[in-house]
């Protein structure tokens, strides 16, 4: 009698995809760690050689001759990784979070968000959902962030008026149905 091991097989499958995602993880916050470490390094010596460019540049080949084939260290990220470190150092509430995401997350977010609160909110939300780049900028692009705190402003100015409510569903984003302006706002002057 053949046995039928597929559900097995699939509980393995299961097994190598979850491992999978953990090294993947483990690797990215090494990745991140270092660029932190780097953006440190290149910062004190900005600040008490006054390394400028053309340091970095020869910083950049001297890397990139020493680990040949090795990628990420080119000039322009190595800046980055200065302002990546010099963003978030001293922050307790916020380093934490930038290992939790990808590199191009992180200057996605280091580049558009305009304030702690901002960074926060991006970084919990593209960690919580693992979103690639593209749904990321999507979300920026779009200013999740304030409408979300926009709603959040009108529920409290909502809730303060109805006594005994305590509750108001979860707003959702319903770009995707097309419906115009107007409509999308409940508290629009427009209607």
């Amino acid at each position: 009698m053949a046995l039928n091991n597929t559900d097995a097989f699939k509980e393995i499958i299961s097994i190598i995809e979850c491992a999978r995602e953990n090294a993947f993880r483990a690797a990215n916050r090494e990745l991140i760690s270092m660029y932190w470490e780097i953006g440190h390094y290149i910062s004190e010596k900005a600040a008490a050689e006054g390394w400028g460019k053309s340091v970095v540049q020869d910083f950049s080949r001297f890397v990139q001759s020493h680990f040949i084939g090795i990628k990420g260290f080119s000039p322009q990220n190595i800046w980055r990784m200065k302002q990546f470190y010099e963003t978030y150092t001293g922050n307790e509430k916020l380093s934490p979070l930038v290992r939790e995401i990808s590199w191009t997350n992180n200057i996605l977010i280091m580049m558009a968000a305009k304030s702690d609160e901002e960074r926060e909110f991006y970084l919990l939300l593209s960690s919580k959902n693992n979103y690639s780049k593209r749904e990321l900028e999507r979300q920026i692009d779009n200013g999740l962030f304030e409408r979300t705190m926009i709603s959040a402003e009108r529920n409290q100015l909502f809730l303060s008026r109805s006594a005994g409510l305590t509750a108001l569903r979860d707003s959702y984003i319903l770009e995707f149905l097309d419906v115009p302006e107007h409509h999308k706002d409940p508290f629009s002057k427009d209607k």
